[in-house]
């Protein structure tokens, strides 16, 4: 180890001290010019006087002493380098310099390199980091990598107290090699069932790799883990001018939105999110999304029957007959209805049965139960009842004991018997909703039923730079099997006046060359008769910019969006939604990354706010959910093979249960 001091209050100091402490069993030798030990280590001048080629070399030194130290030990034959030290590339163009010759240095033995800028690694076997706390580990935890030294240390503050374990913490600082996408690679590769670390947390500020990501975090899900993440540093407000409506709702933040949805991985905003959706993961996962809420307070059942319902889950009101079997189980004056209050003078004998009946009844998919102290006894006989229970349910039994205070003693014998705690209502409310709306990793598969792939090509290939023209956008939604609704473009009354004769009305009205239309006057529709659509051809040409007039059967139903926008190293981001107006006044999308699947559209669509007004209601006809996924899906197959298209809306999609047709589309091309 490099910097290794009898200081404990410096990295090099404390990072020693704590791998002493943690027992580790493998031999330690000590860089440090002057001293004979450190911490009772034997230490050395120079790599020269190393007795013995170290595997790993721990460097806690000046940046600018780092370099040098690598290339002496590489060329002894140490392969394995973790760098804790800071001043690299986080500080500028000079610690860029510096952190890329450190990486050559490593490169040119083809040896690993963590960090630098990092706090170190934490394994059963190693206790190699300079901050505390360090946890004591358990195979049966979490498996956690982070981009930021400091950010896991405040994740771990946020989860010892509630119970949550660790099985290895990796922190991989500046990521100059080694990154978050190569840990989860590792961990994808090394898995092995029933032995390694179910639960997989990650902190990432920057994404470099994001097709490796998405490869090893599918894969690891479908081999049965669970994975939970933040993704900070994706604000991107006021960073691009708004040339559709796609630029306005498409960013780096919804690519990686929709690569999380696309992997199956959790997206948490926040360390008490991340912490509350792991310890969900530590409990029997919910086969569906009826829960009863068993309480002895009123107001904390509430909050958290908002939660649920805000999350997608379901709080179903108890039959006749189960309100009348838990009335008999409780005192005067409780509630059975959902949430089942059991009232402050419940007892634990009454809380025992209330589970255990809910766990019998058809319509309940998992249980939480409330439970805290009054002040008055002590509680460990009610938690004794928690603990058998989730341990006894078939369905999930997950635990909120609020009391960490006055129950102190009561909440620390829960959780050394392998227990979770939810202190808070309301953060397990909407982790469960989280969890609940996060997709199972989709398929590897590209629809190509009816896709005319060459003529795709052929379009793109003979097209000028810039917003395409209605006839080739037309052209590529036809070759990609996307019904469009009937049209054509008039550029002189007599084209107007033949095109209206072929279409039929009522028609539509759009003026051609404008971002905009609506904005400037450039859309007018339900002409029905042929001078008003003279009158409005004319006037339309007298807006600046308009190069002709594009003329549209009219289509009737409801009003739809889709939209899409190449965002670097992620690919084309899909956005769907409601369109017309409500395009950006609702704020209700739903982001994918192409290709999608079927089931990954049908997914994005449900997960909608307005999902209930496409289905239709209160009168109202919705629209074929089937017909509107195929198009979502169809249209990710055209951005796959058809990457110069930056930028595109399909806005509105108009259609009903019987069609759904492209009334107006953009498509922005550059090579």
């Amino acid at each position: 180890m490099a910097g290794g001091s009898e200081q404990r209050s410096k990295p090099g100091g404390k990072l020693l001290q704590n791998l002493l402490e943690g027992g580790y069993s493998g031999d330690l030798m000590v860089l440090n010019p002057g001293k004979d030990s450190v911490q009772g280590v034997e230490a050395f001048a120079a790599v020269s006087d190393l007795p013995v080629v170290p595997d790993l070399a721990i460097l806690a030194v000046a940046a600018d002493l780092c370099v040098p130290l690598v290339r002496d030990l590489a060329q002894r034959g140490t392969r394995a380098f973790i760098v804790v030290s800071a001043g690299f590339g986080e500080e500028g163009p000079a610690g860029r310099a510096l952190e890329e010759a450190l990486l050559a240095e490593v490169e040119a033995v083809d040896g690993v390199l963590i960090g630098p800028n990092c706090i170190g690694v934490l394994t059963p076997v190693y206790n190699g980091v300079f901050t505390a706390p360090v946890p004591r580990l358990d195979a049966g935890g979490c498996d956690f990598v982070s981009g930021s030294g400091a950010t896991a240390v405040f994740i771990l503050e946020a989860a010892l107290p509630k119970g949550l374990t660790f099985a290895s913490i990796l922190t991989v600082g500046n990521s100059v090699q080694v990154g978050v996408e190569e840990v989860l690679e590792h961990w994808d590769v090394s898995y092995k069932p029933g032995v390694s670390a179910p639960i997989k947390l990650i902190y990432v500020e920057d994404l470099k790799n994001p097709d490796k990501f998405l490869r090893h975090a599918a894969s690891l899900i479908r081999k049965g883990c669970c994975i939970a993440a933040i993704k900070s540093g994706t604000s991107e407000a006021g960073q691009r001018a708004t040339s559709s409506h796609t630029g306005a709702l498409a960013s780096t933040d919804s690519a990686v939105e929709a690569l999380f949805r696309k992997a199956g991985v959790v997206r948490c905003a926040g360390r008490e999110e991340l912490v509350a959706v792991a310890s969900v993961f530590r409990y029997k996962p919910l086969q569906g999304k009826r829960l009863a809420i068993v309480t002895q307070a009123g107001g904390p059942g509430v909050m958290l029957a908002d939660a649920l319902s805000e999350g997608g889950l379901q709080i179903p009101a108890l039959g006749v007959q189960a309100q009348t079997d838990l009335k008999g189980m409780l005192n005067a004056g409780a509630a059975v209805g959902n949430p089942v209050d059991i009232l402050a003078t419940g007892t634990a004998e009454q809380l025992r049965q209330v589970l255990a009946y809910c766990d019998g009844l058809e319509g309940i998919d998992g249980m939480i139960v409330i439970f805290g102290s009054t002040g008055l006894t002590q509680v460990f006989d009610a938690f004794e009842v928690i603990h058998r229970q989730v341990l006894a349910c078939k369905k999930p039994v997950f635990p909120i004991l609020p009391s960490t205070s006055s129950a102190h003693a009561e909440v620390q014998a829960f959780l050394a018997r392998g227990h979770v705690n939810f202190p808070d209502e309301v953060v397990l409310g909407r982790a469960l909703g989280k969890v609940w709306q996060t997709p199972r990793p989709a398929r590897e598969e590209i629809f190509m039923e009816g896709v005319d792939l060459a003529g795709i090509r052929r379009l793109i290939d003979g097209a000028e730079a810039g917003w395409l023209g209605p006839a080739v956008v037309n052209a590529l939604l036809r070759a990609a099997g996307i019904p469009v609704v009937p049209e054509g473009v008039a550029h002189s009354k007599k084209e107007l006046v033949k095109l209206a004769g072929e279409l039929g009305y009522p028609l539509a009205l759009k003026a051609v060359g404008l971002v905009h239309k609506s904005d400037v006057g450039g859309v007018t529709l339900n002409i029905r008769s042929e001078a008003h659509l003279l009158a409005e051809y004319g006037r339309m040409l007298k807006i600046e910019g308009v190069e002709g007039v594009l003329v549209q059967k009219m289509a009737e139903g409801m009003e739809l969006f889709i939209g899409g926008r190449y965002e670097p190293r992620y690919g084309h981001v899909l956005v769907v939604g409601l369109g017309g107006v409500f395009v950006e006044m609702l704020n209700d999308f739903a982001h994918g990354l192409a290709p999608l699947t079927m089931e990954e559209a049908a997914s994005m669509i449900r997960s909608l706010k307005s999902h209930r007004v496409i289905q239709g209601m209160r009168g109202r006809e919705g629209v074929d959910e089937e017909l509107f996924a195929e198009i979502l899906v169809r249209l990710s197959t055209l951005l796959r093979y058809a990457t110069e298209i930056k930028e595109l809306d399909l806005n509105p999609l108009i259609g009903n249960k019987a069609e759904l047709l492209v009334v107006d589309a953009r498509m922005l091309l550059h090579r």
